[in-house]
């Protein structure tokens, strides 16, 4: 089997949450079957957002020392379980000159899958990876464009921003009332099925919070991992 490189840590919950989603998602019977990963976490990554705002310095080269820690060790493929660090996605690639799975690619074939070519996808996600377009302007080989909906300044300023930094620092149930509310707030305006793009958000919501079916971008990648390593 491939080893796969999880270049993690940021955040270092989102990370584990994306290792047990790989071990839900493969189809195993024994420990053997399951999917050989080397785990580098490495939380003092400069915050992604904040460098896209021009507020922080950039992550590109801690996130690169971290793939090559991972190169170093061995691996064939590397995942970022962050969202908002595959803006420096295609210049991480060309450095490490390795594999790696896209998790925006993942969640949109899953959006798409779910939701058909018309639906009209909500997306709850940082400022910086809303701002910057990186899922707005992906497009997938022979799909439609799609049609997003997006918050508003305001919730994006209330709820969404404040409620992805209240997971990350730990208090789950403020994080979950705070992005339930914008997850709604969606659904009212004719979301049909909302894509988690950040991979804190999924650790506090699920269909039933949101009302409405969710794409979870970290369990997309997830299973795209599992059918690289389990081919069916």
């Amino acid at each position: 089997m491939d080893v796969v490189g999880v270049l993690g840590g940021m955040g270092p919950l989102a990370t584990i949450d994306f290792m047990r989603k790989v071990l839900d998602a493969t189809p195993a019977t024994r420990d053997q079957d399951h999917v050989p990963m080397i785990v580098c976490s490495l939380p003092q990554i400069p915050d992604r957002t904040a460098a896209f705002r021009g507020a922080g310095d950039s992550p590109l080269d801690a996130i690169v020392a971290c793939g090559q820690r991972l190169t170093q060790a061995g691996v064939d493929v590397i995942v970022m379980p962050c969202n908002t660090a595959h803006l420096w996605f295609d210049e991480v690639q060309a450095q490490l000159r390795l594999p790696m799975l896209h998790l925006v690619d993942a969640a949109l074939h899953e959006a798409l899958a779910l939701a058909g070519a018309n639906a009209r996808l909500g997306l709850l996600a940082t400022d910086a990876t809303i701002a910057s377009g990186l899922y707005i302007n992906r497009r997938l080989a022979g799909s439609p464009p799609v049609q997003w909906l997006l918050p508003t300044a305001g919730e994006m300023l209330e709820q969404v921003m404040p409620g992805i930094e209240a997971v990350k620092a730990g208090r789950l149930d403020v994080g979950q009332a705070l992005l339930a509310e914008a997850a709604r707030a969606l659904g009212r305006r004719g979301a049909e099925v909302l894509v988690l793009g950040c991979t804190e958000i999924p650790l506090v919501l699920d269909a039933t919070a949101c009302g409405l079916p969710v794409v979870d971008a970290t369990a997309a990648l997830a299973r795209q991992v599992v059918t690289r390593i389990h081919p069916r």
